[in-house]
């Protein structure tokens, strides 16, 4: 099989490329994927949508009449092999559920690229409205080089902020974030919802990442501990609402030293709301050697606000050393606070209160000394 190149769901097809590909049928030319272990493939099918990058594949064995390959937008059966068909009139009953296919000129495409700059468009299907308010909003610089964060300026105030483009999100969780700000969290400001993507405007938070001071050096023991108690407190926050928030994703990257050395924390990406009666992650989200391993899918249960304590146990061990604890670990008493919280079993945990309490515990010793 070869892709099909797509016209909205109608799909223009290159026989000659989907010949010469017959021979790598059972692989997604474009992902790689084995697509004999997709649940439902067979290659008799006359075409496949890929469930690892949803690209369209047409069988070469498939005998149409043109190179134009119509897919019924109701049934999905392909339209070209059907008794009779045509698409003189600019339309089609499908002989397998006998809804009406229409052409839309809209819908069509010169070009495989201008199909998937349309797709990939961040604010396609925005109404009117959406997209005239985040007209005011002047990008001014990609962050740290990744696309989908954005520095803007907004063009009335002058006042920046940051445009995220999200394409893994819980909608509710920002929802509620922007009504109920939390302390030292981005306050965010406004949210649209794109055919392709969440769009966040919030606020633009000055400073350093971990991840950008750990590139000059790693943090004193004592500035260690102090941001590991302030996170713990953005935690505790987030953890104590009626329905727990979990962030899924501590790193340094996410969280942020203002030049007055206040701790920001960052994404809310892939929070999810805690459920006690999962017993497993529906998706499996985080970063990997931060992420507990409940979320990835090798613990016993869903992961819990407990997860976020297995993550901060890790950058407190980054943060002291410059490496993950089965690199080298961190000395003495810190070594045994993170141990805990980094315990493969999740009662074994501290909750954030408790961590923040023997953080400070051992602050004030080192103080002391």
């Amino acid at each position: 099989m070869d892709f099909l190149k797509v016209i909205s769901k109608k799909i223009k097809l290159s026989k000659e490329k989907a010949l010469a590909a017959e021979q790598q049928y059972e692989y997604c030319p474009r992902c790689e994927a084995n697509l004999t272990l997709q649940k439902g493939y067979r290659n008799d099918l006359p075409y496949w949508i890929c469930k690892g990058c949803r690209e369209m594949l047409i069988n070469p064995a498939v005998d149409a009449d043109d190179e134009i390959a119509w897919i019924c937008d109701k049934c999905g059966s392909m339209l070209n092999i059907q008794d009779g068909f045509t698409d003189i009139n600019g339309e089609w009953i499908c002989t397998e559920c006998g809804y009406t296919n229409k052409i839309d000129a809209s819908e069509l495409y010169s070009s495989e690229d201008e199909f998937r700059a349309e797709q990939s468009n961040p604010y396609k299907g925005l109404p009117d409205e959406d997209v005239l308010a985040l007209a005011m909003y002047q990008d001014i610089e990609n962050i740290a080089g990744q696309p989908h964060i954005i520095l803007v300026k907004h063009h009335e105030t002058g006042k920046r902020y940051i445009k995220k483009l999200l394409m893994t999100y819980n909608r509710s969780v920002y929802d509620y974030l922007k009504d109920n700000p939390i302390s030292h969290m981005p306050v965010i400001h406004e949210i649209f919802e794109s055919d392709n993507c969440l769009i966040v405007i919030e606020e633009f938070i000055e400073g350093k990442t971990i991840a950008q001071c750990l590139e000059e050096t790693v943090m004193s023991k004592d500035q260690v501990i102090g941001i590991g108690i302030d996170v713990c407190a953005i935690l505790n926050v987030l953890h104590s609402l009626p329905t727990p928030i979990i962030h899924r994703d501590i790193k340094p990257s996410n969280i942020i030293l203002t030049p007055e050395k206040e701790v920001y924390l960052l994404d809310v990406n892939v929070a999810k709301w805690y459920d006690p009666d999962e017993t497993d992650d529906t998706r499996y989200m985080g970063t990997r050697f931060y992420a507990a391993p409940e979320q990835v899918g090798y613990g016993l249960s869903a992961s819990s606000t407990k997860s976020d304590v297995y993550s901060l146990g890790i950058l407190l061990n980054v943060m002291t050393t410059g490496k993950f604890p089965k690199e080298e670990r961190a000395d003495g008493e810190l070594w045994d606070i993170i141990k805990r919280c980094i315990s493969l079993n999740m009662d074994e945990r501290y909750s954030v209160t408790e961590l923040k309490r023997s953080l400070e515990q051992l602050r004030g010793e080192i103080h002391a000394e």
